[in-house]
């Protein structure tokens, strides 16, 4: 077992309960991408090559992680968003397709140099750095309750060149800490309500952190809600507020923001026609 093709053979046999075989050749794919720094052609031309037992060793303890359901971002430690490398721990979540939408939306608003950025629950800072590397010249925040998460940011930022204000803070006490004024306030908050718990995958209640995903069914509207109200005094005039949504919650949350005194509420489908994402403008200083 020290080439690729046996590496995968092997891999077949061992996740054939837990993936189907697009699925578990996939997974290979991305493996052995990662680990050789290499393409799916490189692959292709020398699967039958001999491999260093270290990498061999390694694929069959990151096979056993995958056995258990844990997903490949966390087996990895690390994923990709709209292109930019991004390192996760266990207090970050991992990126969605859907929140690449929302970053593209976000940097098609009309952003220019100079202007001041917050993300609200930036877990792993994949979406206020990545408009780092789409933007230039942005003074760019980021605020998360967990100081874990907040360390992690901070890596990816480092990592990626972009310099970013991070901040360790609970923004449901937001009138704890002052604050600058921005021109855009942007936010992925926890949003799935617990009773959706029984729908989600097992690799997602296993190890994503549940307090960046789940949110009572009482009052589901909470971040949003405390959001908007925070964005109220610290937007400036003519700033926009963007949210990630729960698909379920679209007409509620574009009600919430015109009751609270936004204008221009603007709910947008993602790609598979989903209500996933509203942006709305703030004009509350004069």
């Amino acid at each position: 077992m020290n080439t690729m093709f046996n590496l995968q053979q092997y891999a077949l046999q061992e996740l054939k309960d837990t993936y189907n075989e697009h699925e578990i050749k996939y997974l290979c794919s991305h493996l052995f991408c990662k680990m050789l720094h290499c393409t799916n052609i490189e692959i292709h031309l020398n699967k039958y090559e001999l491999l260093e037992k270290r990498f061999v060793d390694n694929f069959v303890a990151m096979v056993a992680e995958l056995k258990t359901n844990k997903p490949v971002q966390y087996v990895l430690g690390e994923t990709e968003f709209l292109g930019v490398d991004i390192q996760l721990n266990n207090e970050t979540l991992i990126p969605r397709p859907e929140t690449e939408e929302l970053v593209m939306w976000v940097a098609g608003s009309g952003l220019r140099a100079g202007a001041k950025v917050l993300d609200v629950g930036t877990g792993s800072g994949c979406i206020i750095i990545t408009l780092g590397k789409m933007i230039q010249g942005l003074e760019l925040h980021g605020a998360d309750i967990s100081a874990e998460a907040i360390r992690q940011a901070r890596e990816n930022a480092r990592i990626n060149g972009v310099e970013v204000h991070f901040y360790a803070r609970d923004i449901l006490r937001h009138e704890t800490w002052d604050w600058p004024d921005f021109d855009v306030i942007v936010s992925n908050p926890p949003y799935v309500r617990v009773s959706e718990k029984a729908l989600m995958h097992e690799r997602v209640l296993g190890y994503e952190p549940h307090r960046a995903l789940f949110v009572a069914d009482e009052d589901p509207l909470v971040f949003y809600r405390v959001i908007a109200e925070f964005g109220r005094s610290r937007l400036k005039s003519g700033g926009l507020l963007f949210f990630e949504i729960n698909e379920a919650l679209g007409e509620e949350t574009v009600e919430l923001l015109r009751e609270m005194g936004y204008e221009d509420v603007e709910l947008r489908k993602d790609i598979n026609e989903r209500e996933r994402m509203v942006k709305a403008r703030g004009n509350f200083k004069f």
